[in-house]
């Protein structure tokens, strides 16, 4: 059975009566001959690695191979119970930034989907994982969920910053934090959805623009970003807010104005913040001429 749409993926969900995660454990377990069992464990290892990367990120302040960055995390940990945008959303972004901050320096992540957006996955659920006292077991459920909303948005658009800008991957990324939070948060399968939709809506067109060609600027306060709208996303789900545009519409769309984006604005260093006096000024201090 191959689920290439949400709608599909909601309607075989609501169906069943079961969370989205069920249903992808299930699909999984019999497409690589493994128990659902063993395929929990197999995600119960990266979710580990997940968490570590985080809580180095936001204990320590790491820094990046070519200096440019460093503590971004660090410094949000610190500062999230007296921040203004409240603590939930602080040390969801925190630990974006720190897990970022982590690949940064050539550690030990999870690309999901891509390094580039690695940090907001995490930082979204354990954050909210923690927040309703949800279990490792809780958590890898919602990682499922999350996984499958990456798989179709690779399906019908892309994942890759190179094919289709920042949008593709930090956009991803929080569509697909968004879907997990919800059902970790006891949503439906269509709220989920709804927070797919307005993750990627929020960033459409966004484009993917590293200074220096590296994975840091601005894609390490990006991740930040990306988890705090994956909050987003799922608190107006979960509120009942319903997208206009139908999810599996909004990823098509994504995927088309991804298609239509400049050469320079496509993970080419060759405009946007990469081609500012700065940006270039950085280029040339890290590598020469």
């Amino acid at each position: 059975m191959s689920i290439n749409s949400l709608e599909k993926l909601i309607h075989l969900a609501e169906e069943r009566n079961r969370k989205i995660s069920s249903i992808v454990k299930e699909q999984k377990a019999k497409e690589q001959g493994m128990t659902e069992r063993e395929l929990t464990d197999k995600m119960l290892k990266y979710y580990e690695v997940m968490k570590q990367a985080a809580n180095r990120g936001v204990f320590e302040q790491i820094h990046s191979i070519s200096g440019i960055t460093g503590g971004e995390g660090f410094k949000l940990w610190q500062a999230a119970e007296k921040g203004l945008s409240g603590s939930v959303v602080l040390k969801a972004s925190a630990r974006a930034m720190a897990v970022s901050n982590v690949n940064a320096s050539m550690g030990k992540i999870v690309a999901a989907p891509t390094a580039g957006s690695c940090g907001i996955i995490p930082g979204a659920l354990i954050t909210v994982t923690e927040k309703l006292n949800k279990s490792d077991e809780e958590a890898v459920d919602a990682l499922f969920t999350a996984a499958a909303v990456g798989e179709i948005i690779a399906r019908n658009a892309t994942l890759a910053g190179a094919e289709g800008g920042c949008q593709a991957e930090c956009g991803s990324a929080s569509a697909m934090a968004a879907a997990a939070v919800v059902e970790l948060a006891g949503g439906s399968p269509r709220q989920a959805g709804h927070a797919v939709a307005f993750a990627l809506k929020a960033v459409m067109g966004m484009v993917c623009d590293p200074v220096a060609g590296l994975v840091e600027v601005p894609c390490i306060k990006r991740n930040g970003m990306g988890a705090a709208q994956a909050l987003l996303a799922a608190d107006m789900a979960l509120a009942g807010i319903e997208s206009v545009i139908p999810p599996d519409e909004v990823i098509k769309a994504m995927g088309e104005v991804g298609c239509m984006l400049p050469q320079q604005l496509r993970e080419t260093a060759l405009g946007g913040l990469a081609a500012t006096p700065t940006g270039k000024e950085i280029q040339k201090r890290v590598f020469g001429g």
